[in-house]
Formats: structure tokens, C-alpha cells, sequence
């Protein structure tokens, strides 16, 4: 990857109104149940994800040689059915070892009044190919 991508920030996905039926579908895929209240502190990763694949298929990344590293939300409030998120992801850094890709990423969440919700930080490895670079 080319290095001036470090600080680019990419369009926003299209915003994501949390329901109590996302909020339970997500809950449920862990096997825990949804009684209502917040959503678990874990939930921004929908809308920060379609904010993710926008990032990688905007620079021509192949999601097949991509594993997720890490990820961490800081919160302001608690998300809660009834938000309209909308998620901007900023390229926070790059580092290139063994031909692999090491990307920072910072998502900033925010409200339909533009409030920051949260804030999600994620590295991402782009593995290279096998004999190559990662490009």
C-alpha cells in the first residue's frame, strides 16, 4: 500500500439506524439474550464494518489476504435503540513488515446530530501474496 493513504479519511458509510431487532439479532449470535436497554458496548462494529469494506474496496485491497488484528471502541455514550449512526474511517497509520501491510485505522461514530458517539480503533494485516509483495 502506498504510504500517503496515512490520514486520509474516506466517505462515510450510509448511516445505520439501530433497531431492537438488530440490537437482538446481534445480541443472539452470541448466545446471549436481549431483554432491551443499550446495545453491547460491541455493536458499532456494524456500521463500522460497511465504513471498513468501503476503505478496502476503495483502495483495490483483497479481502481474502485481510485478517482483522485487533479492535477497540472508546465510548462517549451508550448506543441505544433509536440512533442513527453514521461512521467515518480515517487511515491512521501504515507499516510495511515482511511485505505485509500493518494498517491503523480510527472509525469516529457519530449521531444524527453529529454528536461522537464512540470512537473504534482496528489494525488490520494485508497479507502479502505468496513469493510477493502485499499491492
Amino acid at each position: 500500500m502506498d504510504a500517503t493513504i496515512v490520514g486520509r479519511t474516506y466517505p462515510p458509510a450510509p448511516p445505520h439506524e439501530v433497531t431492537e431487532t438488530s440490537v437482538r439479532a446481534f445480541v443472539e449470535a452470541t448466545g446471549a439474550a436481549y431483554d432491551g436497554g443499550p446495545a453491547p458496548a460491541t455493536y458499532p462494529i456494524v456500521p463500522a464494518f460497511e465504513a471498513m469494506m468501503a476503505f478496502l474496496d476503495a483502495e483495490q485491497v483483497d479481502l481474502s489476504r485481510v485478517v482483522h488484528g485487533a479492535q477497540e471502541f472508546a465510548h462517549e455514550r451508550p448506543v441505544v435503540p433509536g440512533d442513527v449512526l453514521s461512521v467515518a474511517l480515517t487511515v491512521a497509520s501504515l507499516r510495511q513488515i515482511g511485505g505485509n501491510d500493518i494498517i491503523g485505522t480510527t472509525s469516529t461514530v457519530t449521531d444524527a446530530d453529529g454528536a461522537l458517539v464512540c470512537t473504534g480503533t482496528a489494525t488490520l494485516v494485508h497479507r502479502a501474496p505468496e513469493g510477493g509483495d502485499a499491492r
